[in-house]
């Protein structure tokens, strides 16, 4: 490459560039694919990366989504819009069917279904033949995360071990496995939730209306606030508020909390990211604040 190239490439062209070469690695490695697309703004973000490393191909691969069904109605909405457009196959799997199977049971009704989520993936790999699942997260969103190579292994029990993994010298990437064992690739784990929201802004991508700030009633529960719903209603002396916020990261209902802001354009979430001094789940993932649920547990059984 020349010099007068390297100095022409902004920062996210390198980030988009090494995203796009991750992607096409995964497509030419492994004979079956996915890509975990929720209706999210970094899966929305990844969406963009497939159009740039496979159009005017259609996708070497199908979308998945492991469903709870406990989404906030507006990316579900959105999740659906958007497959439709580019005309690329979704298959939704819903931890509604693995309860019914029995391979999932709650210790209560009201328990959060965010953690249980593993089961349906792991089933979903298992019905599919799926040897890679192509997925958005990224390094700075927590600290079990930050451990992860770029390709991630899993054994045939699709456990992953953070002390037994491949390395990634040179940027040299390993996406085989055996018969049943599987890959879990992040092509933007060096991303941030800035250069997310600079690349949407770049890009002009479309996201959930909720990711904008919006009035919503609330409970506040020490530092988080809780959006009060059907599936989370305020108990008895709880006060509700109608306060303006927004969401940084979507997941289930039960445990995604919303943040003060009046930032409704992309203009004003950057501006507000970049002074920001909290990682998005520690500010809004209520199932992140025991041990119990912690996120190298659940991705040690099998979590994204």
């Amino acid at each position: 490459m020349s010099t007068l190239t390297q100095q022409t490439l902004s920062h996210l062209d390198w980030l988009e560039a090494e995203a796009i070469h991750i992607m096409r690695e995964v497509a030419g490695q492994c004979s079956s694919p996915v890509l975990l697309f929720s209706g999210g703004k970094d899966s929305v973000c990844m969406l963009r990366i497939a159009e740039k490393a496979f159009r005017p191909g259609r996708f070497p691969f199908p979308l998945m989504h492991i469903d709870t069904g406990h989404n906030y109605p507006e990316v579900i909405a959105f999740r659906d819009k958007r497959a439709a457009e580019l005309g690329e196959r979704l298959i939704v799997r819903s931890l509604e069917d693995s309860m019914a199977r029995g391979s999932i049971v709650l210790k209560h009704e009201n328990e959060s279904r965010n953690k249980h989520q593993s089961v349906t993936l792991l089933e979903a790999i298992e019905e599919f033949g799926f040897d890679a699942c192509i997925g958005g997260a990224r390094r700075d969103e927590e600290k079990a995360r930050a451990k992860e190579r770029i390709m991630s292994f899993r054994d045939e029990f699709g456990q992953w071990d953070p002390k037994n993994q491949r390395p990634e010298l040179w940027n040299l990437y390993n996406a085989r496995s055996h018969k049943g064992e599987n890959i879990r690739a992040f092509p933007i784990s060096n991303w941030t939730e800035l250069d997310v929201w600079q690349y949407i802004q770049r890009e002009q991508l479309e996201l959930p209306s909720i990711y904008f700030a919006h009035t919503r009633p609330v409970v506040r529960k020490g530092e988080l606030l809780m959006p009060v719903t059907d599936l989370t209603p305020a108990k008895p002396g709880d006060t509700i508020e109608e306060v303006m916020v927004r969401f940084r990261t979507v997941g289930d209902v039960s445990c995604t909390a919303p943040v003060e802001s009046d930032a409704d354009t992309v203009e004003k979430i950057l501006a507000e990211t970049a002074t920001t001094t909290i990682t998005e789940r520690g500010a809004t993932r209520m199932d992140d604040q025991t041990s119990e649920a912690s996120m190298e547990q659940r991705k040690k059984e099998g979590y994204f």
